[in-house]
């Protein structure tokens, strides 16, 4: 008889761990993807799949299209304002859509959400393999996932945020692409890493970073090599190239409509990109043009919890301190030039937005593509001062200190994802309530209109309820009735103040109450005691 058991999935305990590790976290989000409500960009980027799943059924069945009713519905993509933001999330996600969901609006958020943090875990789990590779330890790996995970605001961002964690998760996977082709150059691994470079600038443009952060490091990586293995880097890096563009290109049907000029113009939109809008940043309601250059780290530092920064922070001082004592020779091992890699990667875009100040707004969820650098910074502050205190005893209470305040903060982190839950989104890590409720932006996804409708659908049974929203979050209460039960969605009407039942608000670009003359405030949402929504009813009711 065979030995059924030769063959394992799992040849050691750590597998079983690091496997059930991310069992339980696909898990997790199997079981809470359908508690959260509908941001206020998904409808815009679900849009933006439909005008490229448009533009490329065309191309193979034009009458088919044509005869379609719901086509008309659907702008040409020569057309859509937003046609120049990348597709390859969206666009697989419209044709799911179109095989699952039928047309039914909850089915088809459920999905999208479902479809958000299973690219997460793809990240995740990319940052793994990077903890892995530059710690030589799975345990230091899975450090680092563990801290990504118990993230609130990340963990909350994981299941709607289309854009800037499905851009996190492939910047990511593309940064692990590099690091094996670095350590292992083959013309296999270049095509790979320029799938992965190509997925990330398919979604967000500014993944042309990688494209020169690659060449760099292929360079630095020659300086490092034998003279007969530069030959090799220097074709692995032009068959990188010759794939990076290729793959951007065909996944990306923006550029197949409209000339090759418009990657450039669509590059120059990273900074001159025409938001109008404004944030609340203590508490001042400012343009997002117009904001100062200490926005980013603020934002970075109040809603990360504060041990995740202070260990990055431990790890950059013992990186410039590695730096001013060895000079160049700090790059000369290759775990040397990773810790080069991931410095750059977090400190080069905060300090180019600082410097070139271009649109950002929301905090600072343009650039959650470095957050993983900061995790692994974070461990390396750890693991630095760890290896101190095995060859040095006198260093042990700080060494054990530090893993003491690290997980604590991971255990608070994982309490406040827990109660928060589903709010994360508006965590604050150090601010006193008080002062985050009238300083900073808040539920500016506007998740929270869900549970806003919801209560009032349950606690007013009359058979229809007029609801309203103020500017600039009128949409939001529409946007959210998408992830309703189809009954409920009929007992809804959106009308004016004046003629609403119910006025709900996440005190968009506001830091001060509502006067009397809105209604009554029946019901609240507080998150660690930061009002994020108020339900009032009108007074005659």
């Amino acid at each position: 008889m065979p030995d059924l058991f030769r063959f394992r999935f799992f040849k050691s305990s750590s597998q079983w761990i690091v496997g059930g590790f991310f069992g339980v976290l696909i898990s997790i989000g199997l079981w809470l993807h359908n508690d959260y409500g509908v941001s206020w960009d998904e409808p815009n980027n679900h849009l933006n799949g439909l005008v490229s799943a448009k533009y490329l059924a065309q191309l193979v069945a034009p009458e088919l299209v044509a005869s379609q009713p719901s086509s008309r519905l659907i702008p040409d993509i020569q057309n859509f304002a937003d046609a120049d933001h990348g597709v390859a999330f969206e666009l697989p996600l419209a044709l799911l859509s179109f095989v699952f969901t039928h047309g039914d609006s909850q089915a088809f958020y459920r999905l999208r959400h479902l479809c958000v943090f299973l690219v997460f875990v793809l990240g995740v789990w990319a940052l793994y393999q990077l903890g892995k590779q530059r710690f030589e330890s799975w345990r230091w790996g899975l450090l680092g996932t563990g801290l990504l995970v118990l993230s609130p605001r990340f963990f909350a961002e994981a299941f709607y945020n289309g854009k800037d964690i499905v851009y996190m998760a492939f910047f990511t996977l593309a940064i692990y692409t590099l690091v094996r082709l670095l350590h292992h150059p083959t013309r296999g691994r270049a095509l790979v890493h320029g799938l992965a470079t190509a997925l990330a600038v398919d979604v967000r443009v500014q993944g042309l970073l990688l494209l020169v952060v690659t060449l760099v490091m292929l360079w630095l990586e020659a300086r490092h090599r034998a003279r007969n293995e530069r030959g090799m880097l220097l074709r692995v890096g032009g068959v990188y190239t010759v794939a990076a563009l290729i793959f951007t290109v065909l996944g990306w049907p923006y550029l197949w409509a409209l000339p090759w000029k418009e990657l450039l113009a669509a590059t120059q939109r990273i900074s001159q990109y025409p938001w109008a809008g404004r944030v609340v940043y203590f508490g001042q309601v400012l343009p997002g043009t117009q904001l100062p250059w200490h926005y980013i780290p603020v934002w970075i530092i109040i809603t990360t919890p504060l041990p995740y920064v202070i260990s990055a922070l431990i790890g950059v001082g013992l990186w410039l301190r590695k730096i001013s004592w060895r000079g160049r020779a700090s790059v000369s091992s290759f775990a040397g030039r990773l810790d080069l890699l991931f410095v750059s990667w977090l400190l080069v875009p905060v300090l180019l937005v600082m410097a070139l100040r271009p649109v950002v707004y929301d905090g600072w969820r343009h650039l959650y593509f470095i957050y993983p650098a900061l995790i692994l910074l974070a461990v390396h502050g750890v693991h630095t001062l760890a290896a101190t205190a095995r060859q040095r005893p006198q260093w042990r209470p700080v060494a054990i200190s530090a893993a003491l305040v690290v997980s604590g903060g991971m255990v608070h982190a994982a309490w406040r994802i827990v109660r928060d839950h589903p709010h994360q989104q508006t965590y604050f890590s150090i601010l006193p309530p008080s002062f985050a409720q009238h300083n900073f932006d808040l539920d500016y996804w506007g998740l929270s209109y869900r549970q806003g409708l919801e209560w009032a659908l349950m606690h007013d049974q009359a058979p229809t309820i007029n609801v309203y929203s103020p500017w600039p979050s009128g949409h939001l209460v529409y946007t959210n009735s998408l992830i309703l039960p189809p009954a409920d969605r009929a007992r809804l009407r959106f009308t004016n103040h004046q003629n609403a039942d119910y006025t709900l608000t996440n005190y968009r670009y506001r830091t001060h109450s509502f006067p009397d003359t809105i209604g009554r405030e029946v019901h609240t949402i507080q998150v660690n005691g930061v009002r994020i929504l108020s339900v009032f009813r009108r007074s005659d009711k």
